[in-house]
């Protein structure tokens, strides 16, 4: 099923090239006299809603932890423009991309169950309280009788 350019991203969940398309874009930021001529940025564009290797629950926590990244139409895009060569910032979308996923990969944790006190320990924490107030109370003016 997997191709040899396939990226694994959790047992059972593929992304293949066909899923993401990059463009380059022209970077802000460091690059001496290049900057403004070469085109070193990259935009990764993941279409998660139509990616086949991966699972509905994948593809929507992907979506939801994408945030701002995701369009309306389930587009995940990611620009990279950290540093000065093409590769390097293509590379870099890419790990982006595989972590994003890798995270969405994982079950979410199981809901908190809400616990109470023991008896016990609500008796010590009143006692104590207790007895603070009456040490504090001891603390203040002397009546003279």
């Amino acid at each position: 099923m997997a191709s040899d350019d396939s990226i694994e991203i959790a047992p059972g969940a593929t992304i293949s090239p066909e899923d993401w398309e990059e463009s380059f874009i022209r970077a802000s930021g460091p690059g001496g006299q290049n900057v403004n001529k070469v085109a070193t940025a990259v935009q990764l564009r993941f279409d998660a809603r139509n990616a086949a290797g991966l699972d509905e629950a994948v593809r929507h926590r992907a979506l939801r932890l994408a945030g701002q990244k995701a369009t309306k139409d389930g587009v995940i895009v990611i620009e990279a423009d950290r540093f000065r060569t093409q590769e390097r910032n293509r590379a870099d979308a890419r790990e982006r991309l595989v972590a994003l996923l890798r995270k969405a990969a994982e079950p979410p944790p199981p809901p908190r169950k809400k616990t109470r006190p023991t008896k016990g320990s609500v008796e010590r924490r009143l006692k104590h309280k207790a007895g603070r107030s009456t040490v504090k109370r001891l603390r203040g003016r002397i009546d003279s009788e």
